[in-house]
């Protein structure tokens, strides 16, 4: 099952834009406070107690978990106007998950109680908060069908033009600076030599290139649309 194709891109450009701009009603609305990170640093981690949603106004944010005997997977990459850590909206009470900051980051925390206010009180912001839990829950079906039927290539080509906003509302960017070889390989379930190969593959082909940061072209859904 592929998960890119030029229908669905296109559809993604005539996309409506949100009824309000959902970055500067959060703070209007009572909900948190904002917090700037530095590259690096923990929001949350595994195990903690969960009272609170977070809102990305700028930056990227890391998903990970770590198995008993130590083993860490990235679970996924957040960017700006993302919300994590709703697990406490359905009763969870410690974190499964340890967020890090990617990048700099300026990111809101939405404690609990005001998030259900404004949930039951304003209809625009419940719809699309609502449109947001729909389309994450899309994305982490299309995960796991990703790991279970695709070829390494595959998937690394998708989470690549996932990171740089392909397929997804608003102009493809350039993927975060720096981001590790070893971090992919985490997110896609494959060691790092296997992605080395095909990064270097890829950056042959023209799909990929390093200017200041990985950036990736387009060409690059030739790789997932390819049976």
């Amino acid at each position: 099952m592929l998960f890119f194709n030029e229908t669905n891109v296109a559809k993604s450009k005539a996309r409506a834009k949100p009824l309000f701009d959902l970055r500067a009603a959060l703070p209007k609305l009572g909900l948190g406070t904002q917090t700037e990170y530095r590259k690096n640093k923990s929001v949350f981690l595994q195990g903690d107690r969960a009272e609170a949603v977070f809102y990305i106004r700028k930056g990227r944010v890391k998903l990970t978990v770590l198995s008993r005997e130590g083993k860490e997977a990235v679970i996924g990459i957040l960017g700006t106007g993302d919300f994590f850590g709703e697990g406490c909206l359905a009763g969870q009470l410690l974190r499964m998950a340890t967020a890090t900051t990617m990048s700099e980051c300026s990111i809101l925390r939405l404690d609990k109680a005001g998030v259900i206010r404004a949930l039951a009180d304003d209809p625009t912001f419940s719809e699309l908060f609502v449109r947001h839990l729909l389309t994450r829950n899309v994305r982490f079906e299309e995960d796991l069908v990703d790991q279970l039927f695709n070829s390494t290539e595959k998937r690394l080509a998708r989470v690549l033009l996932l990171l740089a906003n392909f397929g997804k509302e608003g102009k493809p960017e350039p993927i975060v600076p720096k981001i590790s070889q070893e971090t992919l390989a985490k997110i896609v379930g494959t060691t790092r030599p296997r992605v080395n190969f095909f990064m270097n593959k890829f950056r042959r082909l023209g799909f990929i290139e390093y200017n200041g940061g990985l950036e990736v072209h387009s060409s690059l859904l030739s790789v997932v649309l390819h049976d």
